[in-house]
């Protein structure tokens, strides 16, 4: 007989905490066959202990193409022009980083080279992890934010063409509805890209195409937009209101805070020469996002973990973990914060799932201890299953 045992103390199925073990679960043909209260070994099967078990995280924001470990703004810069062998190169690490967090499945949002559909395809070749989903190039509207990661929409193209030309490769398709935040002033800078019937003939093209929307989006107007506009997701959301929570909560759109990216900004001002007064204003949007997340999971809002990796201090695997920490940091229980990073994004988006039951495919991540323990050990995972086949794996080193 062959096939994979593995003894935990306890585990997360996707939804429920199983804290009274041991268990033992039996991996066969890469998919779970058994899950057994207590200790119920077969001869002929490699046998693995651990404490504690989970599927594998699903990080709902990244740019793979960007080094998120980089803080030096001229070398950011810089490398936007960087040859095209170059940023394969670091998206290939960046993939790596990401399965030696315990990240399985990386949705990335946008680049302008093309880089995450050529990762993708080396993924899916190799029917290796982590699983990606693409936006391919993202939108934006001509001469707005967003050129490093996306194509413009002019006058001389219609939405529906834009859209159609993008859905050839993308998984979903990406929006900038706004800018970015001015944090000097604490506000969005400038209007909306996008009017109110361009934001809707996009995301109406996109469901003739059967993808799903989201949208780089934050403050009240943008975010009025974009819901307006039957988006399907809201990525960042500052400055969101409980009325545009409940909203969401209503149309079951979903939510990607991303604390990572301003959380940094925030604990190292001086990397990019902050101002006291911005700093301020860093620290309120934080304490603003931390309220507003214990609202969006009263309300029901389908509330993703994504990092925004790629982003200055927001390093590829270990951020979706760190983002992770910060939410349990604002109140909410791990149980639902791990539902939203392993369940919740595979079943939204129509991915296989990962629920860990008899007869899903086994892929899932091993730890040495529970997180329901101290979330700190999110950080080391000692293992991933993947189609019955164990593996610990290392970041490449850069």
């Amino acid at each position: 007989m062959t096939g994979l045992q593995i003894v935990v103390d306890s585990y997360f199925d996707g939804s429920t905490h199983h804290p009274d073990g041991p268990f033992t679960l039996t991996v066969q043909d890469g998919c779970i066959s058994e899950i057994r209260r207590g200790e119920s070994l077969r001869e002929g099967m490699q046998l693995q202990r651990a404490a504690f078990l989970m599927p594998g995280l699903v990080e709902a924001h990244s740019h793979l193409f960007l080094d998120g470990g980089e803080h030096d703004p001229t070398r950011r810069a810089a490398y936007l022009q960087a040859p095209r062998d170059a940023m394969l190169a670091v998206g290939r690490q960046s993939v790596r980083q990401s399965l030696a967090a315990g990240v399985t499945l990386v949705r990335d949002a946008g680049d302008i080279h093309g880089i995450n559909l050529l990762l993708r395809e080396e993924q899916n070749d190799a029917q290796a992890l982590p699983m990606l989903l693409c936006a391919g190039r993202a939108i934006r509207n001509a001469r707005r934010y967003g050129s490093f990661m996306a194509q413009e929409l002019t006058e001389q193209t219609s939405p529906e063409q834009l859209v159609s030309d993008l859905a050839v490769h993308a998984d979903q398709i990406k929006i900038l509805m706004t800018g970015i935040i001015d944090f000097e002033a604490g506000a969005v800078l400038g209007a909306p890209q996008f009017t109110q019937e361009q934001a809707t003939r996009i995301v109406s093209a996109a469901r003739v195409h059967g993808l799903r929307t989201f949208a780089h989006c934050s403050g009240a107007q943008g975010i009025d937009l974009a819901l307006a506009a039957g988006i399907d997701s809201i990525e960042h959301g500052f400055f969101v209101t409980r009325a545009q929570l409940q909203t969401m909560a209503d149309r079951q759109v979903s939510w990607v805070p991303t604390f990572s990216p301003v959380h940094f900004q925030w604990s190292r001002p001086e990397i990019v020469g902050w101002s006291a007064q911005a700093v301020g204003n860093l620290e309120r949007i934080l304490d603003s996002h931390r309220r507003q997340l214990d609202h969006a999971y009263t309300l029901g809002v389908p509330v993703l973990i994504g990092s925004d990796a790629g982003s200055m201090g927001v390093p590829h695997g270990s951020a979706c973990v760190e983002e992770l920490i910060l939410m349990v940091g604002a109140g909410i229980a791990l149980s639902k914060l791990l539902h939203s990073a392993t369940t919740l994004p595979r079943r939204l988006w129509a991915c296989a799932p990962a629920d860990i039951a008899p007869g899903r495919g086994a892929e899932f991540v091993l730890f040495d201890q529970s997180p329901f323990d101290d979330p700190r050990a999110l950080r080391r995972p000692s293992a991933v299953v993947r189609a019955g086949q164990l593996s610990q794996p290392e970041p490449a080193l850069s």
